[in-house]
């Protein structure tokens, strides 16, 4: 418990340090954000666009999509925003031998990646994510309960430890590469399939996508129990399994790639 309380502080610490350093550039911050957003705003044209030609797509409404566009955002800028600190391992930590410094501090070096820094522009995402799901929840008809309610949260925390758990094993691959940011980048790229309803997609595809690199589960799967109020079990509980193997695998990686790091450097 007080390790907990220990890395609970810490961690408010780094927080509170990095958006003192943040706020010293104002612009940037609002740059950033104002990027993401119009971002998301071209896709969601796109959308509408598909939808002025053809009254559904395979049996899901424009609402319905935008619904599970929306909501695949939040648990991604979540990640994004608390988390994203993983590709600097695969991009230069380790090739240029700076990850050494997190070796040589009395704090464990994963925790110690995931919280030194923001992503503060990911705070976009999660504008535009809220700001989908609260202009299409009356159109989409959901009939709420608390349970429902409580499935959802539960659904987008273990959904963002998807995104992480695969961030934390594509990064420890630079441990023997020295560089694996274009391997974390293609993993990502699978994600956007994910945004939309996976069953428009051929057996392959959706194979991939649900079993293989599991991003349906941080939108499509949950977001379609919120839907249709059909098979929790699977389309959010498989989301918490997921995410559990997700991390453990993760960190089972970066384990075995911290007694294998040699520093490098140019």
């Amino acid at each position: 418990m007080r390790q907990i309380k220990r890395m609970f502080r810490m961690h408010r610490i780094f927080v509170t340090q990095e958006l003192k350093r943040m706020m010293e550039y104002k612009a940037n911050f609002i740059v950033g954000i104002i990027a993401f957003l119009l971002g998301q705003m071209t896709n969601i044209l796109f959308i509408w666009i598909i939808f002025r030609q053809i009254p559904d797509l395979m049996g899901f409404t424009v609402d319905q999509i935008i619904f599970i566009y929306g909501f695949s955002l939040i648990p991604k800028g979540i990640d994004h925003l608390f988390f994203d600190n993983l590709w600097m391992v695969g991009h230069f930590y380790v090739s240029r031998g700076e990850f050494d410094k997190y070796l040589t501090r009395p704090v464990n070096p994963l925790f110690h990646i995931l919280v030194e820094r923001l992503q503060i522009d990911a705070m976009g995402e999660l504008i535009m994510g809220i700001a989908l799901l609260s202009t299409t929840i009356k159109k989409v008809n959901i009939q709420w309960s608390i349970m429902k309610v409580l499935l959802m949260l539960t659904a987008i925390f273990f959904a963002t430890f998807i995104y992480t758990g695969i961030k934390i094993a594509t990064a420890a691959i630079a441990f023997w590469t020295k560089k694996s940011g274009n391997i974390t980048y293609m993993f990502y790229m699978v994600n956007d399939f994910a945004k939309y309803p996976v069953t428009i997609y051929n057996n392959t595809i959706k194979g991939i996508v649900t079993y293989v690199i599991p991003f349906a589960f941080t939108a499509f799967y949950p977001a379609n129990y919120l839907l249709t109020g059909e098979n929790p079990l699977y389309n959010v509980g498989m989301t918490v399994v997921i995410s559990v193997v997700w991390m453990a695998i993760g960190i089972a990686i970066w384990n075995r790639g911290i007694r294998v790091y040699e520093s490098a450097g140019s």
